[in-house]
């Protein structure tokens, strides 16, 4: 029985991107700002933060539990900020663990790996449900944009983030950190709570059995994951997203040590080189939602076409980039680069929008499984990404010598995950038109109208 209710307005829309943005600020400090105090500040070995980095990655093999535990409840709002919630306790604690070390290293670290812990289940809990809300209740005419602001808002906090934190900690202590990451938790938490006040009310469908009887007939969570796991689509694009993240991970992880070691640019000119990448991957999604809010456009051109499309374009790219590392051009690197994320800003986008489109299709009530599931493949990729990157490359170094060569073998390499990706893609929307795919019924049109 289908139920209709009103879908999520832009606003709405708006709404869980300014969470998505709190999510990304907290994130970053753990990420980026406190693995660089650990680094240089406090002298300490870089395998540490980036095995606590990996380790935050590995700990969301939870999601799809955490989404689960959503579907169940019918009220992901609780979900979300209680996500948020441990979260920025998380990240206060690794604030708190670092200021530790500089007194007692054995309990700084038991505390950092605690606290790092929290961050990443924290993040599975409120990323899981805020994605399988979204694709609940945001129109399906409506996902691509949809995908695409909250992508872009994530992005965002980021970027306010590190500019904000980097000025604050100016001059650096223990004690500036612990207040700064502080300020910036309790703010993302004060956001997300506002962001989420009420925004159930009038779109949440109506017709559920109330949550108690829901928890009492609802299967156990290994029926349901085993149930998921058996649907061919969503195994696949399981598939899908953990070779193409791993590539897109990977890709970022060694461009900066590539120009460096081979072009000679500076730290400077290296961040230069980023800020082309990201402006090209904010290109490639803006492209996408263009597209997608155009009716005539969104019939003839999918969203699994652009997935298909973005995949293939990296690939070509990133041989580019190869071909730079054999040739070297600093003019023609800059070129590449860009184009490299424009392609990563097609493909990222167009999966998002397409896993919100599938979380919904394949049964009732397991979008939040579906959407853990996925989660889980990102991260994990995310987090084999730098081993990838790294081992790769010392490999390619040690066998070749030349650091040109090297880099471009690892490109290569690269770019034949994005071709395999790109076949499986091709397997999952094998036989569909622009209005169904084969295998799920009542699927909804690509088109803004």
């Amino acid at each position: 029985m289908s139920h209709s209710s009103p879908s999520l307005s832009w606003f709405g829309i708006l709404r869980f991107g300014l969470v998505q943005a709190a999510l990304g600020s907290i994130v970053v400090l753990a990420t980026s700002v406190m693995n660089r105090v650990m680094v240089v500040e406090l002298a300490l070995p870089a395998v540490l933060p980036a095995a606590l980095v990996g380790f935050h990655y590995a700990i969301q093999l939870v999601r799809p539990r955490l989404g689960h535990g959503s579907d169940r409840g019918r009220r992901p709002t609780r979900w979300i900020i209680g996500g948020v919630a441990l979260l920025a306790a998380g990240a206060i604690g690794a604030a708190f663990a670092i200021s530790l070390m500089t007194r007692s290293t054995v309990e700084g670290l038991s505390l950092v790996v605690v606290s790092f812990a929290m961050i990443g289940i924290g993040v599975g809990a409120a990323g899981t449900s805020l994605l399988a809300s979204l694709a609940k209740r945001c129109a399906p005419q409506r996902r691509p944009v949809a995908a695409t602001v909250v992508w872009l808002m994530m992005i965002a906090g980021f970027v306010l983030t590190t500019v904000v934190a980097g000025r604050a900690l100016e001059p650096f202590s223990p004690g500036r950190l612990i207040e700064v990451t502080s300020v910036v938790a309790s703010v993302a938490l004060f956001v997300s709570v506002a962001a989420m006040w009420r925004i159930e009310d009038g779109v949440e469908p109506r017709a559920v059995p109330p949550v108690a009887a829901v928890a009492v007939t609802a299967p156990p969570f290994r029926a349901v994951f085993a149930e998921v796991w058996q649907e061919p689509k969503a195994r696949a694009l399981t598939i899908f997203i953990f070779l193409s993240m791993l590539a897109y991970s990977s890709e970022e992880l060694i461009l900066d040590p590539f120009a460096g070691k081979v072009f000679g640019f500076t730290p400077g000119q290296s961040t230069q080189l980023s800020a082309a990448l990201h402006g090209g991957v904010f290109l490639g999604m803006l492209a996408v939602a263009v597209v997608a809010s155009v009716p005539r456009l969104a019939r003839v051109i999918p969203m699994h076409r652009f997935m298909l499309a973005g995949c293939l374009m990296s690939a070509l790219a990133l041989l580019m980039l190869a071909g730079t590392g054999m040739w070297p051009s600093p003019h023609v690197l800059k070129q590449t680069v860009m184009a490299l994320g424009i392609a990563n800003g097609v493909f990222a986008v167009s999966a998002i929008a397409s896993m919100m489109t599938l979380a919904g299709v394949g049964g009732a009530s397991r979008e939040g499984v579906r959407i853990g599931l996925w989660g889980a493949a990102q991260g994990v990729a995310f987090g084999c990404g730098g081993l990838f990157a790294a081992a790769s490359s010392d490999l390619a170094r040690a066998l070749i010598g030349a650091a040109g060569p090297a880099y471009a073998l690892v490109f290569m390499l690269e770019a034949v995950l994005f071709v395999v990706a790109a076949m499986v893609s091709a397997r999952i929307y094998q036989g569909a038109d622009d209005r169904r795919l084969s295998g799920f019924k009542n699927l909804p049109q690509w088109s803004p109208m």
